[in-house]
């Protein structure tokens, strides 16, 4: 399962941006404008310290956690992320599977290359499903029920796409929307072989899930045309309530990041928040992820569930983050940067190494259980 030619998710990153399309990487590493919060979120999770014990007795370190009743055999899970199959072919199946073998979530997108029943099979329904809200209720209410239906377990409601983020890379590669394919886009394509290959044995990437409610044969401005007048991307009180008194399970609000938000949220009736900024996609301007996280977890931890995601590029990441005030962190990008990297394989090492590198940092600090981190926890001066 292991490849000790990778090692890191670095390694993993240089391989995956040798085997993919240039305007595909772009896609999948780029941030919003100039991607100052893009770099924050990572370098501000990397300046967390956490301080270890070695003169204490210690058997050995459990990463299993406990989350909406469920046990997952580690304290991380798999992030959506839109036209997964774009960047990488079949990309959603290879995780779905590694998330099911490892017993962690995986959360689909609504926007992603697989449909939520194909999804439900890979993972035996155990798996989240993560809802851009449609601008129609009827579309909403036929989305919900396929995720019921198929057995998802949490619904995540995306709140921090009221507008889609400007990012220049996907601007200059055409992949801003209506999308567009350039000629230059085309030689990159040649360019790289495999990829090719592996997509006409796949298929074209589409939004699989949304298939049953789009116009057949659209061009690329139609395509553009669709999804924006399909998806009203602001999360308010009506929605979140709508969605409160329709969906049965756990309902999760993804995109917090301050105190007036977590605290409507829970009031709706959500069972959890996930800190993020959307990969630092969207605002820029706005704080990482690693800041608002323990002011949130120390004011709502009794009351819901905290989560975390965006930056987190390491087992050592992972444990800051719980440190930090997290019951749980989810990762994206890793994770499409092991499958560009070893194709089918690559979920499952990119699982091995998260694991792997984690443990070895719960032994460090001493710690036997996740719910020991916040304890070595070096606060700032």
């Amino acid at each position: 399962m292991f490849n000790p030619n990778y090692p890191s998710i670095q390694d993993l990153k240089k391989k995956a941006s040798r085997n993919i399309p240039t305007f595909a990487f772009d896609y999948l590493t780029g941030g919003a404008n100039e991607e100052i919060n893009l770099a924050r979120n990572k370098s501000d999770i990397q300046q967390v310290e956490l301080m270890p014990q070695y003169l204490k007795d210690f058997d050995k370190a459990d990463l299993s956690t406990e989350l909406f009743g469920h046990e997952y055999n580690a304290p991380f899970g798999i992030s959506p992320i839109g036209l997964q199959g774009l960047i990488w072919p079949n990309s959603p199946e290879i995780l779905a599977k590694a998330a099911l073998a490892y017993n962690v979530p995986f959360i689909l997108s609504t926007v992603t290359t697989a449909s939520i029943e194909r999804i439900s099979d890979l993972t035996e329904g155990k798996f989240w499903f993560q809802l851009y809200h449609p601008a129609e209720d009827s579309l909403r209410d036929k989305l919900l029920k396929r995720a019921s239906d198929a057995g998802c377990d949490v619904l995540v409601a995306l709140a921090d796409t009221p507008s889609f983020g400007i990012r220049y890379k996907d601007i200059r590669n055409g992949l801003s929307m209506p999308p567009s394919m350039s000629l230059r886009n085309v030689l990159q394509i040649l360019a790289k072989p495999i990829w090719a290959l592996k997509t006409l044995y796949h298929g074209k990437p589409e939004f699989t899930t949304l298939l049953p409610y789009m116009p057949k044969n659209m061009n690329m401005s139609q395509l553009g045309q669709f999804m924006n007048k399909t998806f009203n991307g602001r999360l308010n009180e009506e929605k979140i309530k709508g969605l409160r008194d329709r969906w049965k399970g756990k309902l999760v609000i993804k995109g917090v990041v301050n105190e007036m938000d977590a605290q409507k949220a829970l009031l709706l009736g959500a069972d959890g928040i996930i800190v993020s900024n959307h990969g630092g996609r969207q605002l820029d301007a706005g704080q990482s992820t690693i800041k608002p996280l323990g002011h949130l977890a120390k004011s709502f931890e009794d009351k819901m569930t905290v989560m975390m995601d965006g930056g987190v590029r390491s087992g050592p990441d992972i444990a800051r983050c719980i440190a930090s005030g997290a019951k749980f962190v989810f990762l994206g990008r890793p994770f499409m940067y092991g499958v560009g990297a070893l194709g089918n394989e690559g979920g499952n090492h990119t699982m091995e190494l998260l694991k792997m590198q984690l443990q070895q940092v719960m032994e460090q600090l001493g710690c036997e259980k996740m719910e020991e981190l916040p304890q070595r926890l070096i606060l700032p001066s």
